[in-house]
């Protein structure tokens, strides 16, 4: 078997997957950045309508013909979104209120895709090579640095903080939408998927938002809170996902899962240089270990 274009479909995914992880790293940064300015659920609502509106007179051809995929898999898309679009990043903006963006991104990105694996394997049936398992234990030894700060004590006493409660629950639900992603209707175009998705998503947002609105009341319309949500909307969800799917469809949920362990490398960066935040040699540690996990579990074998 001529190995060539399994290497160029694996090259190809992998560096979708890449540009996919240096924007979403972003999403951390604006999740502290505006934690006094917008509400978590607010900031959720307003990134996936800007982002439902954004994909409208690209998939509206496509929608109505394509309907009676979500009439025949309503269970699975409603899965998918609410996991996903509702979720997922609502939980990491809530998470912004209790930890710092290197720990979000460094927690929340890194038990992801182990998560992801594990259900990759238990219901779509991809394989587990022993390279991967490798790739995850060195992983998780990144993990497991930074949380103790690089002194055992700490690990042996340790307990989750509010905020990394949070971004476990984050993780486990965006480990839900890689899978779901993977079983996608092979007909059903990706513009008018992620615009179905991002539409069932907003919609079941949108009364934990106006609870919020009403108790919370709205945010200031101004050029740093609408470019946020620009961010947000077109880098972070329509392009990043778009990106992210067809990813996935050449690697698998499970492997291309793995390349979020890059999110915390970009993310760490623009939390330095942006919210000044502090970084030791613990956490260059846990990149190095990170990074080196994410390349073992990636090692294919040529056939």
């Amino acid at each position: 078997m001529n190995p060539k274009p399994l290497q160029n479909k694996t090259a190809y995914g992998a560096l979708l997957a890449t540009i996919a992880t240096i924007i979403w790293s972003g999403n951390f940064i604006i999740a502290r950045g505006v934690i006094k300015d917008i509400p978590p659920v607010t900031l959720a609502f307003y990134r996936w309508l800007s982002a439902t509106v954004i994909l409208l007179p690209f998939a509206w051809k496509y929608f109505l013909p394509e309907l009676h995929y979500l009439k025949k898999h309503f269970f699975y898309f409603m899965l998918t979104a609410v996991a996903g679009v509702s979720l997922f990043n609502t939980f990491v903006y809530i998470a912004g209120h209790y930890t710092e963006a290197v720990n979000m991104a460094l927690i929340g990105t890194t038990s992801s895709p182990i998560m992801s694996v594990l259900l990759a394997r238990i219901f779509l049936k991809e394989k587990i090579t022993p390279l991967r398992v490798i790739g995850m234990i060195i992983c998780i030894f990144g993990i497991l640095l930074l949380l103790s700060k690089g002194h055992l004590e700490n690990l042996i006493s340790f307990s989750f903080s509010k905020g990394d409660w949070w971004m476990l629950a984050a993780a486990f639900t965006f480990a839900i939408y890689n899978v779901c992603a993977k079983k996608k209707p092979a007909d059903m175009h990706p513009v008018n998927f992620l615009f179905s998705v991002f539409l069932l998503g907003t919609l079941f947002l949108f009364p934990f938002y106006w609870y919020e609105f009403r108790t919370t009341g709205g945010i200031a319309i101004d050029l740093p809170n609408i470019s946020a949500i620009l961010y947000l909307g077109i880098g972070a969800s329509v392009i990043c996902f778009l990106l992210w799917n067809i990813a996935i469809g050449h690697l698998g949920a499970g492997r291309a899962s793995l390349f979020g362990n890059l999110i915390p490398v970009f993310s760490t960066v623009e939390a330095v240089l942006i919210l000044k935040e502090k970084i030791n040699w613990v956490h260059y540690s846990s990149f190095i270990l990170v990074v080196l996990g994410l390349v073992i579990a990636n090692i294919q074998k040529r056939k």
